[in-house]
């Protein structure tokens, strides 16, 4: 049998610990040996010196009293000279300063899995750099499906198409949970007349949105995951500052942009009513609903975040329930009926799936 993969998880919140959840179980127990685990301030290394199990349970008091202060270079050298190595670099924070490293990470011939947007969102810069560091530039390989919709097959399905010689036209899709949650219960098919600050606060109380929802009203997750899949179409337009780059609807409405805090703001989010109430009764009149999408347009060079009203027998208004994301891709071998990919498109286990599933895919190029 194959030895295991020394594998070393940065980030243990909620997708990390779901990450060491299923690492730490068959069948991926086999296939992989965790040497180090950290937080943002501590690193473990393992196995401990009593040989005490490490679980998900008793991760935490274990890593707070043993751990040594993180220091990243030496989790990087760590996986490059470990004997069965090279091994592979999990970042699962959502730290800006990790993914900077992910050059280096990667130029020391250590593979790298993540979750996280911010290293291939952002600049094109760091991007490029990231690419000249990986495969097929090097033996080094990078996966990070889950960073755009969690354990879906978004990335994979996209990379086939495009290796495989198929051209784009455009891809479209509800990509935000949050918002796909928001939008599927304010705008119905069968109608409604819910507040748009109701449903936003039941979203809050059910842990979907952000602590400050702004920061998912705002657009900005769906212009990250746009910028990733962008960068994988030959033929999207090139955007220098990654998802800085993309035309960007707010959702924050017009009266509300001076609130200064969170507190402030769902203090005064019933404010907003009116201008969601109309959208959706203009939209309504079309026989459509409203949802926030995502766009790649490339006939039109367009990528770009907004609202848009879809018939009442589109995908898009029949096909999601809950927090579901839904994608379609338009192709020349896919038309006239898209290639559609829907299903759950946030938590940490699913999450946590789309890494691990990314693990695999390293395990069997390096392994068998």
């Amino acid at each position: 049998m194959s030895r295991p993969v020394p594998v070393a998880l940065i980030g243990v919140g909620g997708v990390g610990k779901a990450i060491l959840q299923q690492l730490l179980a068959p069948p991926l127990a086999a296939k992989f040996n965790l040497i180090l685990i950290a937080n943002s301030r501590k690193a473990l290394s393992l196995p401990l010196p009593t040989n005490a199990p490490v679980t998900p349970a008793n991760f935490l008091p274990i890593l707070e009293e043993h751990g040594a202060p993180l220091d990243v270079p030496s989790v990087i050298s760590l996986l490059a000279s470990h004997p069965d190595g090279p091994g592979i670099f999990i970042d699962s924070t959502g730290a800006e300063a990790v993914p900077a490293l992910y050059p280096t990470v990667l130029g020391h011939g250590v593979h790298v899995v993540t979750p996280n947007k911010k290293g291939t969102s952002g600049d094109l810069a760091l991007y490029k750099a990231i690419e000249d560091a990986s495969y097929p530039n090097t033996r080094a390989l990078i996966y990070g499906e889950s960073t755009v919709g969690a354990g879906l097959p978004i990335l994979s399905s996209l990379k086939d198409l495009v290796g495989t010689g198929d051209e784009i036209e455009k891809i479209e899709g509800v990509f935000s949970g949050t918002l796909s949650y928001i939008f599927n219960e304010y705008s119905k098919v069968e109608g409604g007349d819910v507040a748009f600050s109701e449903v936003v606060k039941i979203a809050k109380d059910k842990g979907y949105t952000e602590p400050d929802p702004r920061d998912d009203l705002s657009g900005a997750d769906v212009a990250r995951k746009l910028t990733i899949l962008s960068r994988l179409v030959p033929t999207a337009p090139e955007l220098p500052k990654g998802y800085a780059s993309v035309p960007t609807q707010s959702l924050v409405p017009p009266v509300l942009e001076n609130a200064s805090t969170k507190e402030e703001y769902l203090e005064r989010l019933a404010e907003g009513d009116s201008y969601f109430a109309n959208l959706r009764e203009e939209a309504r009149k079309e026989g459509k609903v409203v949802r926030y999408v995502g766009v790649i347009d490339i006939a039109n060079n367009k990528v770009e975040c907004k609202l848009g009203k879809y018939d009442f027998d589109h995908a898009f208004a029949t096909a999601l329930k809950g927090s579901d994301n839904i994608i379609s891709f338009h192709t020349k071998r896919y038309s006239p009926r898209p290639l559609i990919i829907q299903g759950a498109g946030a938590g940490a286990d699913v999450t946590a799936m789309g890494c691990t599933s990314d693990l695999l895919k390293i395990y069997e190029r390096i392994r068998l």
